[in-house]
């Protein structure tokens, strides 16, 4: 006896649903299901008893019987389809309900219409395409072998860590050998990865390096690094890093590692490279026999189905690429310059004091207070110290520099002594702006505070024999090592005043000018 009759027997008999659910050990979902398909049926009690399990099973679901003359889909049009982004099987089988009843032809449910799908798909093997849609993830990680450099001057030996990138579609693979992990390393080794590629997919899945995400929290959204935040916003992609302690979640590039470490990092152990360039020229042609390899259980290789079926759907890259930027803090100083790994950049007077975010790439910094960009210029290289001023940021009539002017620096250099005042008229004319000497002036003069206006000419007068255009540090170095006292000089003018340099008011933030 079918579980069906035994079903409506006991329905009949005035059991609930419960209780034949637990008595025939099925789902209480089936025996629902058997007993709407009855009261649907409109068969009697009496005719029931008469017809066998087979007819009453036609008569229940009489559809299954009609979807044996139904139209049936075409499932090599499904299979692509559902190779596109956003497409399931639901879309497509209202689709293909609506082209039937146009037809004037029967359908198959949708049950059933995923069922033979699943058919089709196992014959022809083609699980990893229900998984992954081309051109949608990207996923990357560092190999967890890595290859020796060789210093050829001094023969010492360094670590060269090999970068992964894998579209899990395709299984198309790129690799790369960096000299460290560091950020630099990471945004430089995930922009080369597009650029091999020749495109975008929608997401990016990486590891929970520190480098690319700084928290990946269970119930809360990841926050991703500032410098690989900007990486994926410049190629319109989404971050999306994998579970903390669930390698399944990136199971492609964990494959690819594997596979990469056998075929190119088990190859190169033995070779001698020294060079970065040498070793990714190397990298690079293993790495592509190892893509064109055939798979084993499929047609075609990595390089072919990526060509011909995932290639078409990446994002565009755009037309400049990304350039990694390094991020830090800075206070704007009073004289309204940043510093940036020695070298001055200016920005607005008007944030002196703040603290601001400084921005740079190779070939440009970029100030931002508060998220907005205040100020851009070229990078300084070089001699350390220099400053990179924009005329648009000095104050015109800034209550500081209307009062420190150079005519009032030599004024007060002239009382110290005619050495004192070449010495301050020196600096003074050798910076393209003129109060980016003010500060060397400040701090110059000031040596006569603490070791008197005398001594302070005098060492003016040796530092201007030892260099033509002498600094603080210069002029500092000679009262500390007492070198005025040790070398004969002219007597130097007395000072009209007992200090040599008084700051007024207007310095300190004061409403009055020293007179």
């Amino acid at each position: 006896m079918s579980k069906e009759r035994e079903i409506l027997q006991r329905f009949h008999a005035g059991a609930s649903q419960r209780n034949i659910a637990l008595g025939l050990h099925v789902s209480r979902n089936t025996v629902a299901k058997v007993i709407a398909a009855y009261k649907s049926s409109n068969i009697s009690w009496e005719v029931m008893e008469t017809i066998d399990d087979d007819e009453l099973h036609h008569r229940l679901y009489p559809d299954e019987m009609q979807s044996t003359s139904a139209r049936m889909p075409d499932y090599d049009h499904v299979h692509k389809e559902l190779l596109r982004p956003g497409v399931t099987l639901r879309l497509l089988w209202d689709e293909y309900v609506a082209n039937c009843r146009s037809a004037g032809c029967l359908c198959i449910q949708y049950s059933q219409f995923c069922k033979l799908y699943r058919d089709y798909a196992d014959r022809h093997r083609l699980t990893m395409h229900i998984r992954h849609k081309p051109g949608d993830k990207m996923m990357v990680d560092w190999a967890g072998k890595t290859l020796q450099l060789h210093n050829p001057e001094t023969g010492a030996v360094s670590k060269a860590y090999i970068f992964v990138g894998t579209l899990p579609f395709s299984m198309y693979c790129f690799a790369e050998a960096f000299p460290n992990m560091k950020e630099e390393s990471w945004i430089n080794a995930n922009i080369h990865m597009v650029q091999f590629f020749g495109g975008v997919a929608r997401l990016l899945i990486p590891d929970n390096l520190k480098t690319g995400i700084i928290t990946n929290r269970k119930h809360e959204d990841p926050v991703v690094n500032r410098a690989y935040q900007e990486f994926a916003d410049h190629y319109h992609t989404a971050i999306l890093p994998a579970r903390v302690l669930a390698p399944k979640d990136k199971a492609a590039v964990e494959g690819n590692v594997g596979n990469v470490t056998s075929h190119i990092i088990a190859k190169l152990r033995n070779v001698k490279f020294f060079s970065m360039a040498e070793m990714n020229d190397a990298i690079g042609e293993l790495l592509d026999g190892f893509n064109a390899a055939p798979f084993q259980k499929r047609e075609g290789s990595r390089l072919s189905v990526f060509l011909e079926e995932e290639a078409p759907f990446l994002q565009p890259l755009p037309v400049l690429p990304h350039e990694y930027a390094q991020w830090k803090q800075a206070t704007v100083q009073l004289n309204y310059h940043v510093s940036l790994d020695g070298q001055n950049y200016s920005c607005p007077y008007a944030y002196v004091r703040k603290r601001v975010d400084v921005r740079a790439t190779h070939s440009l910094v970029e100030i931002f207070f508060q998220g907005r960009r205040i100020a851009s210029h070229s990078r300084l290289y070089g001699r350390k110290g220099q400053y990179a001023t924009t005329t648009e940021h000095m104050p015109p009539n800034h209550q500081l520099y209307s009062e420190w002017n150079g005519n009032r620096f030599r004024r007060w250099a002239r009382k110290v002594g005619e050495s004192a005042f070449t010495v301050i008229d020196k600096l003074l004319l050798s910076y393209r702006v003129e109060e980016q000497a003010y500060k060397g002036c400040l701090s110059l003069l000031k040596l006569g505070e603490k070791y008197g206006a005398t001594r302070l000419e005098l060492a003016c007068q040796e530092a201007l024999r030892q260099v033509p255009v002498p600094r603080y540090s210069i002029v500092s170095r000679i009262l500390a090592t007492e070198q005025d006292r040790k070398v004969p000089h002219a007597e130097a003018p007395k000072p009209s005043s007992k200090n040599a340099f008084v700051r007024g008011a207007s310095y300190y933030g004061g409403d009055h000018h020293e007179g």
